[in-house]
C-alpha cells in the first residue's frame, strides 16, 4: 500500500470513530421513537408512551429510517433485526442501561445474533449489554451482534457484550463457534465498508473455534479502536481473509480478506484457550489463543494497543496455504505476561500461508512466556519474508533464561524467507551478556554476538542487564 493510500485509510476510519460521516448526522434528524420494557407496542412510540420492543420500532421507522432510544431494564427475549435499511441509529436513552437479555431464546442453525444488521447502511447500535444468548448445538452459532452481507457506515459504539456463547462440550471439536461482534462480508462484488466499532465492551464469552470480535470476508475500511476485551475463551480481535465466507473464484482473491484497516488503542487481556474443549489437542490444551490476529488480512494498522496474559500477544499469520497475510504494519504497542509468546508472525507450520511487507516498530514486549517452557518473546514462523524488525524493547524479566527471540528454519523457496531485517531493537535479560538466548533457523546462540555472527542481523542493537 502506498503512504498516500494508508493515511487515507487511517483518515477515513478516524472520521467514522469521531461520528463524522454525513448518513450518521442524517439519521438524526428522522423520527425518534421510544422504547421501554412498561411500554406497549400499541402505543405511539413517544417519550410518554413508549412501545415494548425494540423491534417494533424498528419496523415501525419505515424506509426513511429513524432513531429507536431504548429506556432502562431487561428486554427478555428480545432480538433487534435490521435488514435491507438504512439510516436507522438503535441507542441507550441518555442515562440509561437498556438490556437484551437471550435467555430462553433457542439460537437458530447458522449464524444468528440478538443484533443483527443484514445488508444494511449507516446503522448505529450504541449503549446496549447483550447477554444471555447462548447454546449447547453444534450446528448453531449465536452472536451478540452481527453485521453480515453487504452495505456501509456501520457504527457499534458503547456495547457491552457478555456472558454468551457455545456451551458444547466436545472435545477438538472445531464445530462450536460463537463470537461477541462479527462482521462477515458475504458479497464477492459488494463489501461492507466504513465500519467502526469502538467502545465496547466484550467479556466472558464461551467461543469454541470462533473469535470475540471479528471481521471476515469482503470488509474494506474499518476501525476498531478503544474496545476492552477481556475473559474470553478465544481469540480477542481478529482480522480474517480466505476462509469459505465468500467461496468459488472469488475465495483466494482480495474480495475474501479484511483490509485497509485500523485496530488501535485497544485493551485486551486474559483471552486464554486452555479449557476450551475446540482447542484439546493430543492429551493436553493448545495455549494459542491471541489477544490480536491477522490471518490473511491486508493494509492494517494495528498501534497503541495493551495486550495482556494471553496465551500470545500479537500474531500476524495467514492459515490457508493459497493465502497471504500482507502490508501490517505493528507499531507502539505493549504486550506483556503472555503465556506462550508476544509477539509471532508467519505461518504455523509449513501447511500454512505466507506474511510479508510486515513492519514491526515501537512496540514494548515485556515478561512474556509465563508458561515458563522456553518459549520466547519474539516469534519468526515459517514463510516470512519482505519485513522489518526495528526499534522494538524486548524484555525477558526470567531469571533463569532469557529467551529473546525464535526463528523457525526456513521452508519453501528463497523467495519466502528473503529480506528480513531485524536491526536497532533494544534486548533486555536478568542473565548476564552472552548467557541470553536467541535461536535463528532452529539453532540455539547463546548472546548477541554469536547470534549475530549465525544471523547478520540486529548488528545495531543492544543487550542490557536489568536485574
Amino acid at each position: 500500500m502506498s503512504t498516500a493510500r494508508r493515511i487515507t485509510v487511517i483518515a477515513t476510519t478516524a472520521a467514522v470513530v469521531l461520528g463524522l460521516s454525513v448518513t450518521g448526522a442524517q439519521a438524526a434528524r428522522h423520527t425518534t421513537l421510544y422504547v421501554s420494557p412498561q411500554g406497549s407496542d400499541a402505543a405511539a412510540g413517544t417519550a410518554g408512551a413508549p412501545l415494548r420492543t425494540p423491534q417494533a420500532a424498528v419496523d415501525r421507522l419505515g424506509r426513511s429510517g429513524g432513531t429507536v432510544l431504548l429506556a432502562g431494564g431487561t428486554y427478555a427475549r428480545q432480538r433487534i433485526v435490521i435488514n435491507g435499511r438504512a439510516h436507522i441509529a438503535v441507542r441507550a436513552a441518555a442515562g440509561a442501561a437498556p438490556v437484551l437479555d437471550g435467555a430462553g431464546l433457542n439460537p437458530r442453525a447458522g449464524q444468528s445474533g440478538m443484533v443483527e444488521i443484514r445488508d444494511s447502511s449507516d446503522v448505529t447500535v450504541s449503549g446496549l449489554a447483550v447477554t444471555g444468548y447462548r447454546t449447547s448445538s453444534l450446528s448453531a452459532v449465536p452472536i451478540g451482534i452481527l453485521v453480515t452481507g453487504s452495505g456501509h457506515s456501520i457504527r457499534l459504539s458503547g456495547n457491552h457484550v457478555h456472558h454468551l456463547g457455545n456451551d458444547n462440550g466436545t472435545l477438538g471439536s472445531f464445530d462450536m463457534n460463537a463470537h461477541g461482534i462479527a462482521v462477515y462480508g458475504t458479497k464477492p462484488d459488494r463489501p461492507i465498508s466504513a465500519v467502526s466499532i469502538t467502545g465496547n465492551e466484550l467479556d466472558h464469552l464461551v467461543l469454541g473455534a470462533s473469535e470475540t470480535l471479528v471481521l471476515n470476508g469482503n470488509v474494506d475500511g474499518w476501525s476498531v479502536t478503544h474496545n476492552v476485551i477481556h475473559d474470553d475463551n478465544n481469540i480477542g480481535i481478529d482480522a480474517i481473509g480466505f476462509e469459505p465466507t465468500i467461496s468459488g473464484a472469488a475465495r483466494f482473491t482480495d474480495v475474501n480478506r479484511a483490509r485497509n484497516g485500523l485496530i488501535a488503542y485497544n485493551r485486551v487481556s486474559r483471552i486464554i484457550s486452555e479449557g476450551n474443549p475446540a482447542y484439546w489437542e493430543d492429551g493436553s490444551w493448545c495455549n494459542c489463543a491471541d489477544g490480536i490476529y491477522v490471518d490473511g488480512g491486508a493494509a492494517i494498522t494495528i498501534a497503541g494497543n495493551r495486550v495482556d496474559a494471553s496465551d500470545i500477544g500479537i500474531e500476524v499469520a495467514s492459515e490457508w496455504r493459497q493465502g497471504r497475510t500482507n502490508d501490517i504494519t505493528v507499531r507502539a504497542n505493549t504486550v506483556t505476561r503472555s503465556r506462550y509468546t508476544g509477539l509471532a508472525i508467519g505461518g504455523y507450520d509449513q501447511d500454512r500461508g505466507e506474511a510479508y511487507d510486515v513492519t514491526v516498530t515501537g512496540n514494548v514486549l515485556r515478561g512474556n512466556n509465563t508458561l515458563d517452557d522456553g518459549s520466547p518473546e519474539m516469534l519468526l514462523q515459517y514463510y516470512v519474508h519482505d519485513t522489518t524488525i526495528t526499534h522494538n524493547t524486548v524484555i525477558s524479566t526470567n531469571p533463569g533464561q532469557a529467551v529473546l527471540l525464535y526463528r523457525n528454519a526456513p521452508a519453501g523457496g528463497a523467495a519466502k524467507n528473503a529480506r528480513l531485517v531485524l536491526n536497532h531493537n533494544t534486548y533486555v535479560g536478568k542473565v548476564p551478556a552472552g548467557r541470553e538466548l536467541y535461536y535463528w533457523n532452529d539453532a540455539e546462540q547463546r548472546g548477541l554476538a554469536a547470534y549475530r555472527a549465525a544471523s547478520g542481523q540486529d548488528r545495531s542493537s543492544t543487550y542490557t542487564v536489568r536485574r
